[in-house]
């Protein structure tokens, strides 16, 4: 039967019959497919036996269009000696990217052999048990800081510069003063957010009227407040 050819079907270079390809290794060694079915031929001419139960022509359908045509897949010694006589640097690297890629297939369908059956469906609960429970422990671990961050955010889920460093427990006046360094800067008196940082949903910059006049105030989005996490410096973070 034919089969539409799709590369992720092949597992990147080898598949779960522990064979590739003849337009694999066309394309990876940068060849003419024609020039490998060439080389393949050959092979099996020298040899019939060995070339038959290494080499298997297979159709395929070109998912481009439609076409059928044929191509080679071949078993691991079948390669080896297929590519023993390219050469080049890329030639080698890609030589040594498949031999790995044998071995890692070959170790994948080892331990799959090792469980079958009720097993599978067995070793399958317990680890999605243990990932629930995971989960869950960690959600309550988190528990006490989503409500610190309710607590410091305002009525339109936004958060001042000075609670959003207490918010991600920085020091609130040099949390501000390192954001000054590389997102906010001055525009009169009042700091405002730089635009690129504005574009991507970090801060969001709004007027409030003092004195009868419209003064920019900046404020640190949910998505800043995660952004900003896992870059505040150690050093202005308060010691608990």
């Amino acid at each position: 039967m034919n089969m539409i050819v799709n590369q992720d079907d092949f597992n990147g270079l080898v598949n779960s019959s522990l064979k590739t390809n003849s337009r694999i290794i066309a394309e990876k060694f940068e060849k003419e497919h024609r020039n490998v079915m060439r080389d393949i031929r050959a092979l099996i001419d020298a040899n019939p036996d060995w070339g038959l139960l290494n080499f298997e022509q297979t159709p395929y359908v070109d998912a481009q269009n439609g076409q059928t045509y044929q191509m080679h897949e071949m078993t691991r010694d079948g390669y080896s000696m297929l590519v023993m006589g390219f050469t080049g640097k890329k030639a080698m690297d890609w030589k040594i990217k498949f031999l790995a890629a044998f071995n890692a297939m070959a170790e994948q369908l080892k331990r799959t052999a090792v469980l079958s059956g009720p097993q599978l469906m067995a070793a399958a609960l317990i680890e999605a048990n243990a990932t629930m429970s995971a989960q869950s422990i960690q959600i309550e671990a988190m528990k006490p800081k989503v409500e610190a961050y309710d607590d410091l955010m305002n009525a339109d889920g936004l958060y001042g510069l000075q609670n959003a460093g207490r918010a991600l427990s920085a020091r609130p006046n040099l949390f501000v003063r390192w954001l000054k360094q590389d997102y906010l800067f001055y525009r009169g008196n009042a700091l405002v957010a730089r635009t690129q940082f504005v574009q991507r949903g970090y801060f969001e910059v709004r007027s409030k009227i003092i004195d009868e006049t419209a003064r920019p105030e900046t404020f640190v989005t949910p998505k800043g407040l995660l952004h900003l996490r896992d870059k505040v410096p150690s050093e202005i973070l308060i010691r608990l």
